[in-house]
């Protein structure tokens, strides 16, 4: 019997990106024998042309099935959920546009997903060269922090199998979907397989702000609205003795993460609305 993996695309505005995201995608190794792979990229509220580039891979997809969703309304929960709604695998994966997932992962995900218990999967995440230096600066202090190299994190791309997804119904219309999927699963049902993924940062100070902002606002409403997930963070605190490390590890990663925390808590670089920073 064949076996589907489902991959759901949500892009806004993406047209910069959704090519190499495909064109990664694609260039996979193949599945586990038995089963086959479609992705929908669901373009939602878009004003540019990314489902016109999205549809132009069609002749590359390397036996994967395409199918482009253009939906009027914006907004990433919506996009999940249409994109549940027409998605057939028994595993689904959840994919960020400007993502560039290695060849061996997706096939790992199928097989650490192939089970009759709920599980939650993903790969091991690497940050992207970004092009200013206060960006790569703060990137080699955040890769060190725990969330990053406990557990499995999922920021990007996070995948689960049926029985998993059968946890709730439509995506909730919250900010951080990735957290509320990682954290409806206890730590010994998420898995992190070794294949990796590239996932670019934010570049410059303003947005690094406004999106650390943004990430925070979308971890205190998970709290308000679903508190009985906390019970499943299993990220240890950093500590004293972390920073001190840290610090005297890289003095200049250390200072401008130390910036951008400051700076979240102050009036500067205003605005509530999301930004890419791309």
């Amino acid at each position: 019997m064949t076996r589907r993996l489902s991959v759901i695309l949500p892009a806004h505005d993406e047209a910069e990106w959704i090519e190499a995201c495909l064109a990664a995608l694609f260039a996979s190794d193949p599945l586990p024998e038995g089963w086959t792979g479609e992705v929908f990229v669901v373009a939602n509220g878009c004003a540019d042309d990314t489902a016109k580039r999205a549809r132009a891979m069609s002749d590359a997809t390397s036996g994967w099935d395409l199918a482009v969703i253009e939906r009027t309304e914006g907004g990433k929960p919506g996009a999940l959920s249409q994109g549940d709604t027409a998605a057939r695998g028994t595993i689904r994966a959840y994919l960020d546009a400007d993502v560039r997932v290695d060849p061996p992962l997706m096939a790992q995900l199928v097989a650490a997903l192939d089970c009759n218990v709920a599980r939650y999967a993903s790969g091991t995440p690497r940050l992207t060269r970004a092009h200013s230096a206060f960006t790569r600066a703060y990137g080699r202090f955040w890769v060190t922090l725990p969330f990053v190299t406990h557990g499995v994190p999922g920021f990007g791309l996070f995948a689960m199998n049926d029985s998993g997804r059968a946890r709730w119904g439509a995506w909730p219309e919250i900010i951080s979907d990735d957290t509320f999927a990682r954290l409806s699963f206890a730590p010994d049902e998420r898995i992190r397989v070794p294949a990796g993924y590239g996932w670019p940062p934010v570049e410059g100070l303003g947005n690094l702000v406004r999106v650390r902002r943004r990430q925070n606002r979308g971890v205190d409403e998970i709290s308000r609205l679903y508190p009985d997930l906390a019970a499943h963070d299993d990220t240890p605190r950093i500590g004293m003795r972390g920073l001190l490390r840290r610090l005297l590890a890289d003095p200049a990663g250390f200072a401008a993460y130390a910036l951008v925390s400051l700076a979240v808590k102050t009036p500067l670089f205003g605005g509530s609305g999301w930004t890419r920073g791309r």
